[in-house]
């Protein structure tokens, strides 16, 4: 055997010992690292890559105990592990033809935080982003910001075909360095919690600005309904014609720019760019989100998902009736548990229907251990991203408290239509959460408005009689329905005693602007 010869063997064994070793490597999902926050007090999964048949053990430091696992033939592994109650800080060690130590690990409560915009919108300003301005007093909350026991995991912005098995992020603790880039309504959201509880909060964050519910959702939950059938049929019509679109839009963009460099120059304001045509990676496809941002989660063992989402289905509000709940049924499904999802009804703005409320309200009302924070003093009619968000994750925090953390006394919601009573030419309203009574702040009750079978709407006097609300028109004789702040930028004032706003309904059922649009 030549020199030459022996020397080429040897090189090609050693890569072949060493790419055996990498292979060999366990591999970690990035959920699975420094400083995460596991469900407390309950059985978790803990899941990972190896080579197929590599022997897997896992031990937690709160307890020593050991299990062990088998790597598949496509080289998936899982474990249960009993997790203690709240606490830490624990190390985690993983052991196979290499060993991994997760460090900095606490028990606690895990919650998802998802939607559009509004439920990514920092602490901090973003520059140069033209929405997301930081939050009410942003410097005062970064400064004051010293929570080694919250911690948010942000989940990079991906789409996906098909369901992926990891995403891209880490965990951070929240502190000055740090918090200025949390989505704010998660933060505040997690802060309440923990100042009233003790417990840790790990919060992970997987939203995306501009996204509707459809991108959220799993594509044979949008295949298996009539009236969800529409948005897929939409967007391959789309995809069809993408080719052809990007390559106007591409012709526009640099006509765009060049105009707007001499709008500058004017000391003019620029138009507005052109938009991107829909195609198969855009960021408002449907179920794509889901894909890259829900699928690869579905193992991590959560106790509930807040939500703010609702303005990019605002004018198909009729369908996010049926989509909403059916979002929120994929969910629980894939985690299967039927946990907490709390959300938040969109806030005053001129682009957002009343409707869109109306379907969140009813998402409520017909899905079991949901709650809905409402804003409607809380909005800003010229911004539909209002910076005031500490008081969004309160109000979300206050249903977790009273219903996941045995919290006695708090009142959770503002008052909620009940029923109706005509009494000759007046309508009397009756409510569920009045919480020790109503309230008309700022003087006599606004927002209201009634009709009789004309189906005509006048402004309506209104007072509170107790624990009801009495309306009258001296133009409508013989009422028949009510509706309160049933416009895009309502300003109502009916309270209840524990300062929480009603949310907007009506009593009637008669098609509004979006029945029929899919």
């Amino acid at each position: 055997m030549s020199f030459r010869f022996r020397g080429c063997l040897g090189i090609c064994l050693l890569l072949l010992f060493f790419s055996n070793r990498l292979a060999a490597n366990i591999k970690l999902p990035a959920l699975l690292s420094d400083n995460m926050v596991l469900q407390q007090n309950t059985g978790i999964t803990l899941w990972g890559w190896a080579d197929p048949g590599e022997a897997v053990e896992v031990t937690g430091s709160w307890n020593s105990r050991t299990v062990k696992a088998t790597a598949d033939a496509t080289g998936n592994w899982q474990v249960k592990l009993n997790t203690p109650k709240a606490g830490g800080p624990y190390t985690i060690f993983f052991k196979g033809n290499n060993v991994i130590q997760l460090n900095n690990v606490l028990a606690g409560e895990v919650w998802i935080c998802s939607g559009q915009s509004n439920m990514h919108f920092p602490v901090a300003p973003i520059d140069n982003s033209g929405w997301a301005t930081g939050v009410v007093n942003y410097k005062e909350e970064i400064a004051k910001a010293n929570y080694p026991q919250i911690r948010m995991f942000t989940v990079a912005r991906e789409v996906a075909d098909e369901p992926e098995q990891d995403v891209v992020g880490d965990w951070q603790v929240a502190s000055s360095a740090t918090v200025g880039d949390f989505s704010a309504v998660a933060y505040f959201f997690a802060r309440e919690i923990y100042e009233k509880t003790g417990l840790p909060i790990g919060l992970i964050n997987t939203s995306w600005g501009g996204t509707p519910a459809e991108g959220w959702t799993q594509k044979e939950v949008l295949e298996s309904d009539a009236d969800l059938i529409p948005i897929l049929e939409r967007y391959a019509v789309d995809v069809e014609k993408y080719p052809e679109a990007i390559e106007v839009y591409r012709e526009e963009l640099a006509q765009w720019k060049k105009e707007s460099e001499k709008a500058k120059d004017r000391g003019e304001k620029p138009a507005a760019a052109p938009r991107e045509p829909m195609g198969p990676k855009h960021h408002k496809s449907p179920y794509k989100l889901y894909n890259a941002m829900i699928a690869p989660l579905l193992p991590y063992t959560i106790k509930g998902a807040i939500w703010y989402q609702g303005e990019s289905n605002a004018d198909r509000a009729y369908q996010y009736r049926k989509l909403f709940p059916a979002m929120i049924a994929n969910w629980r499904q894939g985690w299967e548990n039927d946990f907490p999802f709390y959300f938040v009804q969109i806030a005053p703005h001129r682009s957002q229907r009343p409707e869109i409320r109306e379907a969140q309200l009813l998402t409520m009302q017909a899905v079991p251990n949901t709650g809905m924070a409402v804003i409607t003093d809380a909005g800003d009619s010229l911004d539909i991203h209002p910076q005031n968000k500490q008081v969004v994750g309160k109000r979300l925090a206050l249903w977790a408290l009273a219903k996941d953390y045995g919290q006695k006394n708090i009142v959770y919601s503002g008052p909620v239509y009940k029923s109706m009573q005509v009494a000759k030419d007046k309508i009397k309203l009756s409510f569920d959460h009045v919480a020790g009574g109503l309230v008309a702040k700022g003087g006599e009750l606004t927002e209201f408005t009634i009709a009789g079978a004309d189906q005509q709407f006048v402004p309506a006097q209104a007072k509170i009689e107790g624990d009801k609300v009495v309306v009258w028109s001296d133009q409508v004789k013989n009422p028949v329905a009510v509706r309160f702040a049933w416009e895009r930028i309502p300003e109502p004032n009916l309270f209840n005693k524990a300062g929480l706003p009603a949310t907007p309904f009506r009593t009637d059922t008669w098609p509004a602007e979006t029945y029929g649009k899919n």
